[in-house]
């Protein structure tokens, strides 16, 4: 700092610890508002005029990732609202994973139900996805990550019992990691590790530092000959390794490779975000793109959880989140609606200001928790 007189020096220190008061009490004053909406829509929460919005599939992948999402918010925020929840969703589940036994979007329910194990539920929270798991590694499946599917469809494709979507990685490995952290047995997390890594060599592009969705998207390109590389398929993978860095003790042999593909991903993600603090569902792809809340709200995780836990130049990547965390705030409507989620999809497609989805409230609860704990 150059030579400033004292007291120009203590206002500046002021306002910046005053900044970083504000900021914490708005991400958590946000992510309530938002949190709460969601909660009311599903019935736990009390104050809507109308019906209750029904559940389709209660175990399913993309409320599994809200439920994902408030688990972390509950932590920071404290709130036993949240608590409440998440323990009455597992009990109303039975502790169930979703009906396929390998399929990695089944899992990620599994999750909330680790954290429920620790938050009062107990062991019996884990004994049927532990039950579920240990049937996979029994009979591990074998079959080549490529991803085809015939005349029946995208659920036929052979690779499925496999994680051959980028999403899985955020779907089904901390699931896995969690239980052996929970239970001492170490085989989960064998198992969670090496199909990573698989997926990773498979689905990472090195030059882009980036991951296509899944093998159909290889030779993919847009009208002016871009690679295709989807902005909530990074963020499901950016976030899903965070989530890993947070379970992982310091000393874990599996670490160092975790955090250098986060430092590698996030520098690319940086670089690659629009000034309007969004990133485009194309991410190569950002003129004449629509806001969208759903990646954004993973990178501005993801980023934020980097500077929070020292992986991350706090100096380089700050702006990167107050952007991001901003551009978020600008979706969410006067009631706690989240706007600007792109709709369940395989690619970037379009995007509305009304579109909204459980697991882009997910993503929003895991950036308004990391957001909150910046200093």
């Amino acid at each position: 700092m150059p030579n400033l007189p004292h007291y120009i020096v203590a206002i500046l220190l002021m306002f910046l610890t005053l900044s970083a008061v504000q900021a914490e009490d708005n991400a958590l004053s946000l992510g309530k508002t938002v949190a709460n909406w969601q909660l009311q829509q599903l019935g736990y929460l009390p104050g809507l005029d109308t019906v209750p919005e029904p559940l389709v599939h209660s175990r399913a992948w993309e409320i599994g990732a809200f439920w994902v999402g408030l688990t972390r918010f509950a932590d920071a925020s404290g709130d036993k609202t949240y608590r409440k929840a998440l323990l009455e969703q597992g009990n109303k589940n039975q502790w169930k994973l979703g009906p396929w036994l390998e399929f990695a979007d089944d899992h990620v329910i599994g999750q909330s139900y680790l954290w429920a194990s620790e938050n009062g539920a107990g062991k019996k929270a884990l004994q049927p996805m532990r039950e579920s798991f240990d049937k996979i590694l029994a009979n591990p499946p074998e079959v080549h990550l490529s991803f085809y599917f015939g005349e029946e469809g995208y659920g036929s494709a052979e690779c499925l019992v496999r994680w051959c979507w980028c999403d899985a990685l955020f779907m089904s490995p901390q699931a896995m990691i969690g239980l052996s952290l929970a239970t001492g047995n170490s085989r989960y997390a064998d198992y969670a590790f090496s199909e990573f890594w698989a997926t990773t060599d498979f689905l990472y592009d090195p030059a882009e530092k980036l991951y296509f969705r899944d093998s159909r998207f290889f030779e993919k390109r847009d009208d002016q000959k871009r690679k295709l590389f989807w902005a909530r398929g990074n963020g499901w993978v950016f976030a899903g390794i965070v989530n890993i860095l947070q379970m992982l003790p310091a000393d874990h042999p599996e670490r160092p490779r975790m955090a250098s593909l986060f430092t590698e991903m996030a520098a690319r993600l940086m670089v690659l975000q629009k000034t309007d603090g969004y990133w485009a569902p194309s991410l190569l792809a950002q003129e004449k793109s629509p806001p969208e809340s759903s990646g954004s709200g993973f990178f501005t995780y993801g980023l934020a959880y980097g500077i929070n836990a020292g992986l991350l130049d706090k100096k380089t990547y700050l702006p990167a989140v107050k952007k991001g965390w901003q551009a978020l705030a600008n979706a969410v409507a006067a009631d706690g609606r989240l706007g600007w989620v792109q709709q369940v999809s395989d690619r970037p497609d379009v995007v509305r200001e009304a579109d909204t989805h459980y697991y882009g409230v997910g993503a929003f609860l895991l950036a308004a928790s990391e957001v909150s704990k910046l200093q």
